[in-house]
């Protein structure tokens, strides 16, 4: 784990990031995002590809990104995963994107349905119900 209740992912920044300003491009912060919670829910010991093969899908329902700041090609960057809220059929993960010193360049959130094969709303897997609890229980004490 990274910062108190953070999980930290870092990642340099590719050339095919940027944009002809030189910075990362914007849409490519949601991105980082999703690597950011791979990362993290990998680290739970439940990472997307055995919940695909349980036959269960946690989809983006919405998503949200401030900018602060902006890094170009070849910075390292931190990205800050946490879960925030968790109910029956959905998953709140936030996110803080840092630069090397530490400055932040971007915040925001993703809310995520869990589906089934059939692309039907079903309710959180219990493994993985029990482990994101115990990891927001964790972050709190």
């Amino acid at each position: 784990m990274g910062n108190q209740d953070w999980y930290e992912t870092k990642i340099r920044v590719r050339y095919k990031d940027t944009d002809r300003m030189g910075v990362v491009y914007y849409g490519n912060y949601l991105t980082y995002f999703e690597v950011g919670r791979a990362e993290f829910m990998r680290d739970l010991g439940l990472p997307y590809s055995y919940l695909e093969s349980q036959g269960y899908s946690l989809v983006v329902i919405e998503a949200a990104v401030k900018y602060h700041g902006n890094v170009g090609y070849d910075s390292m960057v931190t990205i800050r995963t946490k879960i925030e809220d968790v109910d029956r059929v959905r998953v709140r993960f936030e996110y803080r994107i840092l630069d090397e010193e530490g400055k932040l360049l971007v915040t925001g959130h993703t809310v995520h349905a869990c589906i089934n094969e059939n692309m039907k709303p079903v309710r959180l897997p219990a493994q993985l119900k029990r482990a994101i609890q115990g990891k927001v229980a964790d972050d709190r004490d």
